[in-house]
C-alpha cells in the first residue's frame, strides 16, 4: 500500500486530520488579499475586450499555401508599422489551414488607412487584393452577447440556489455554495485582466463552464457533511468537527478530480498560447484553467468553513459543541496509553534508574513496620480519573468475621414465608 492510499485511508477515517474549519480566519484573509489584487487590476487595467465586443475590422487573407505561425507573426509586424493608429496593435490568429485572420480597431472602408492595411498585408503574405476579406464588427452583436451571458449567470445562479435549498434543505447551504461560486467568478476575470488576455465570446464560454465544475465539488463536500451531521448527539461530534470530517474525507478525490481536469486544459492552453498564438482556444483554455483551480479552492478551504461558521448559532449546533467540550474535560488525562503495534520503538530503561538502589517506596519497603514514616506516605498511582490513592493506615489481617454467616436479603415476594 503506497504512502498516497494510506494517507487518504486514515484522512477518511480520522485517525489523521486537517484542520481546515478551525483555520477559517487564515483561508478568508488569503482569498480577501487575492482578491484585492484582482479587482484593482480590473479596475486599473480594465479587460482587454476582443473585437466582439467593441467593435473594429476584421480582414481574411486567403492564401494558397499552408497558414503558419509564423506567417501570421509577420502579417502582425507588417499591420502594426504600416503607420496607421487603428492598427497599431493587432490580433493575428491563423483560421484553418489556409486563411489569417486580423482583426484592428475600426478603419472606415476605401479610406487611405484602409489602403495602407491592404497593402501591408498584400505585400507580406505575398496575395493578391482579391485574396483579402474585409468585414466591419460592430459592438452591438458583442453587446448582445454580454447580455444574453449575464441573462444566463443570473438565471444559473438562481437555479443553483434552488436546487441546493431544495435538495439539502438549508438555505445556508445555498449561501455558501454561491459565495463560493462568485469568489471563483471574481479571480478568474481579475486574472483575465492582469494577463491582459483578449476577452472573446469564447471566454464568456469558459466561464459560464467554470460555474458547473466548481458546484459540482462544492456539491460533493456539502453532501459529505449533510451526512457526518445528521445525528450530532449520536457521533458524538460537535458540528465543526462533523464538516472538518467530511472535508478531510472528500479531500483525496477533490484534488483528484481536479488534476485529471486541468491535465488537459494545461495541455490546451499551452499549444494555444505557445505554438499557436492568439486562438480561441487560448481564450477558453485559460478561463477554464483559473476557473477550475479557484474553484477547487473554494470548495475546500471557502465553502464548507462559511457554512459552518453560518450554522455556529443554531441552538443545535450550539448544543452539540457544548457537549464536545464537556466530553473534553471529563476525559482521563490517563486514558490516552500508547497501544502496541509492531513498529513501536522500544526505550530502554536509564541506567541511572536500572543501577539505583531500592528506596523507600521500591519493594524492599513492603514489610516496613505500619507506624513508620514510608508506610504513611501517600502513594502517587493513579486511579480513576487521576485519583490519588490513599495511604495505608495499618497491615491487613484476617476479620474476625470470617467464620459467621453472613445476612442475606430475601425478594419481597418471599418475605415473611
Amino acid at each position: 500500500m503506497s504512502k498516497l492510499t494510506r494517507l487518504g485511508g486514515d484522512l477518511y477515517t480520522g485517525r489523521k486530520s486537517i484542520n481546515f474549519v478551525g483555520r477559517k480566519w487564515l483561508w478568508y484573509a488569503i482569498s480577501a488579499v487575492i482578491i484585492v489584487v484582482v479587482v484593482l487590476g480590473l479596475s486599473v487595467k480594465g479587460l482587454n475586450l476582443g473585437i466582439d465586443f467593441k467593435g473594429g475590422t476584421r480582414y481574411t487573407v486567403t492564401i494558397s499555401g499552408q497558414a503558419s505561425q509564423k506567417l501570421a507573426d509577420q502579417l502582425r509586424d507588417a499591420v502594426g508599422t504600416s503607420g496607421v493608429p487603428e492598427a497599431e496593435t493587432p490580433t493575428v490568429m491563423t483560421a484553418g489551414d489556409h486563411s489569417v485572420v486580423i482583426e484592428t480597431k475600426t478603419i472606415n472602408e476605401n479610406s487611405a488607412d484602409d489602403d495602407k492595411v491592404m497593402s501591408a498585408i498584400t505585400k507580406t503574405a505575398d496575395v493578391k487584393a482579391n485574396d483579402i476579406s474585409r468585414v466591419g464588427v460592430g459592438a452591438s452583436w458583442g453587446k448582445q452577447v454580454a447580455t444574453k451571458a449575464a441573462t444566463g449567470l443570473v438565471v444559473f445562479l438562481v437555479l443553483v440556489v434552488l436546487f441546493i435549498w431544495g435538495y439539502f434543505r438549508q438555505w445556508k447551504m445555498s449561501v455558501a455554495a454561491v459565495v463560493a461560486l462568485a469568489h471563483d467568478v471574481v479571480i478568474t476575470v481579475g486574472v483575465y485582466a492582469l494577463s491582459g488576455f483578449e476577452v472573446t465570446p469564447a471566454t464568456v464560454t469558459g466561464f459560464l463552464t467554470i460555474l458547473g465544475f466548481s458546484l459540482y465539488d462544492t456539491v460533493v463536500v456539502f453532501d459529505k457533511v449533510r451526512e457526518n451531521t445528521k445525528n450530532l448527539r449520536a457521533t458524538r461530534r460537535s458540528y465543526a468537527e462533523a464538516a472538518n470530517l467530511a472535508l478531510n474525507q472528500t479531500l483525496v478525490r477533490s484534488v483528484n478530480t481536479s488534476i485529471v481536469a486541468l491535465l488537459p486544459v494545461i495541455a490546451i492552453l499551452y499549444v494555444s498560447a505557445v505554438q499557436l498564438g492568439t486562438s480561441t482556444l487560448k481564450d477558453i483554455a485559460l478561463a477554464l484553467f483559473i476557473g477550475m483551480a479557484a474553484g477547487t479552492y473554494s470548495s475546500i478551504f471557502i465553502a464548507t468553513p462559511l457554512l459552518v461558521h453560518l450554522k455556529s448559532g443554531e441552538k443545535e449546533v450550539v448544543d452539540a459543541e457544548r457537549r464536545a467540550r464537556a466530553r473534553i474535560k471529563q476525559a482521563d488525562k490517563y486514558a490516552d496509553v500508547p497501544v502496541f503495534t509492531d513498529d513501536l520503538p522500544v526505550a530502554d530503561e536509564p541506567a541511572e534508574l536500572a543501577d539505583a538502589e531500592p528506596g523507600p517506596t521500591d519493594e524492599a519497603d513492603v514489610d516496613e513496620p505500619a507506624g513508620s514514616r514510608t508506610a504513611s506516605r501517600p502513594r502517587s498511582d493513579p486511579m480513576g480519573r487521576g485519583r490519588t490513592a490513599p495511604s495505608q493506615h495499618r497491615p491487613v489481617r484476617e476479620s474476625g468475621a470470617s467464620g459467621r454467616p453472613q445476612p442475606s436479603r430475601k425478594p419481597r415476594s418471599k418475605r415473611g414465608k
